[in-house]
């Protein structure tokens, strides 16, 4: 009996393993991976010292996608409205195309599209990977602990998006 114990244990010990390095497994960490030094942001920087004890939405879009376009207007009301202390959106750009992996034609759509928060840039698709995305746009949304509540793909969904940010702004 201990033997098939000691079997089961190192079992869910690889498969967890398994499960964290594809994203698939939600942690206490996890807003972590978005604050790795060796990141490259524009429009600022998000740390665990900004967004403790907030409600956060990481906006995963690339900048050519219709669909995530949709999804700006929003978040741009949310910012906007929602007290900043209490708040807050970061973006996380992965490009589809060459063209969307240039900083310079990031930047200039940044502006275009009226994005004000911080961006982290994930051309590699690290950060894509450890959070077990699939599709642009992707919406991950954490309580004030940092935990992952809400995933919500794709466009046409602000009601989803306004209604998990509500109830988790009410949690403390």
């Amino acid at each position: 009996m201990k033997r098939l114990f000691v079997l089961l244990a190192a079992l869910g010990i690889t498969l967890g393993n398994v499960a964290a390095s594809r994203g698939l497994a939600a942690t206490q960490a996890d807003l972590l991976p978005l604050y790795s030094k060796a990141g490259d942001w524009l429009n600022g920087t998000a740390n665990l010292k900004t967004l403790s004890g907030k409600v956060v939405i990481v906006d995963v879009f690339t900048f050519g996608c219709s669909n995530c376009k949709n999804v700006t207007p929003n978040l741009r009301q949310l910012h906007e409205r929602l007290n900043a202390s209490d708040f807050a959106i970061v973006g996380l750009h992965a490009p589809e195309t060459p063209y969307e992996a240039n900083r310079a034609n990031l930047a200039e759509n940044l502006k275009l599209q009226g994005i004000t928060w911080p961006v982290r840039i994930d051309n590699d698709f690290k950060l894509w990977r450890i959070y077990g995305i699939s599709a642009w746009p992707t919406q991950l949304i954490f309580d004030r602990k940092g935990h992952l509540r809400k995933t919500i793909v794709g466009d046409s969904q602000d009601a989803a998006v306004n209604a998990t940010v509500q109830q988790l702004s009410t949690e403390h």
